[in-house]
């Protein structure tokens, strides 16, 4: 999870894992510090000892404790739900919590309720995809009016349903 965000410096648990690591091959604080100072971050031996005895903030804890229920729905009817109704039922679970901490939190564990009503937007066509025949080979002139036709099939989308006519923003015969 990205609870502590890291900016211009590594985040505070990153360097306290540095030191610890230092620590374990019989380096002290104070020389671990020393390094880091050297390397451009600006680490206390006081700073890294707070670190290490401070308990966590409670919006981690409580962050924790609703990403682990939103985890525990993966097998169930509710892991369907989309943000707005994964919220009411957490709320109705017991977990006091924001609209927007979850849907933070739902996005960042890259879970999605299921859609319904919206399609999938088409994307570019497969490479073994067969085309129509160029029939002007690309050369849109006409000797007079009418004699060459250009359109674009495109089906926009209306409420209903599907529309059967061509776009009528390309619908127009090609002039010379």
């Amino acid at each position: 999870m990205d609870f502590l965000r890291e900016g211009a410096r590594p985040s505070p648990p990153q360097i306290a894992g540095f030191i610890d690591e230092l620590c374990a091959h019989g380096y002290g604080v104070e020389p671990a510090c020393k390094v880091l100072r050297e390397q451009g971050v600006q680490v206390a031996p006081r700073t890294y000892r707070s670190w290490k005895t401070k308990a966590p903030d409670a919006r981690i804890i409580t962050e924790v404790a609703i990403v682990n229920a939103l985890k525990d729905t993966a097998e169930q009817p509710e892991s369907r739900y989309g943000r707005r109704k994964m919220t009411a039922w957490l709320r109705r679970e017991g977990h006091d919590v924001a609209r927007c901490t979850v849907d933070r939190l739902m996005r960042q564990e890259d879970m999605n309720g299921l859609m319904r009503g919206r399609k999938p937007k088409a994307g570019a066509a497969p490479k073994d995809s067969q085309r129509a025949p160029d029939l002007l080979n690309r050369d849109f002139t006409a000797a007079r009016p009418n004699a060459v036709w250009v359109t674009d099939f495109t089906y926009p989308g209306s409420g209903s349903g599907s529309s059967r006519r061509p776009s009528p923003s390309m619908s127009s015969p090609a002039r010379s």
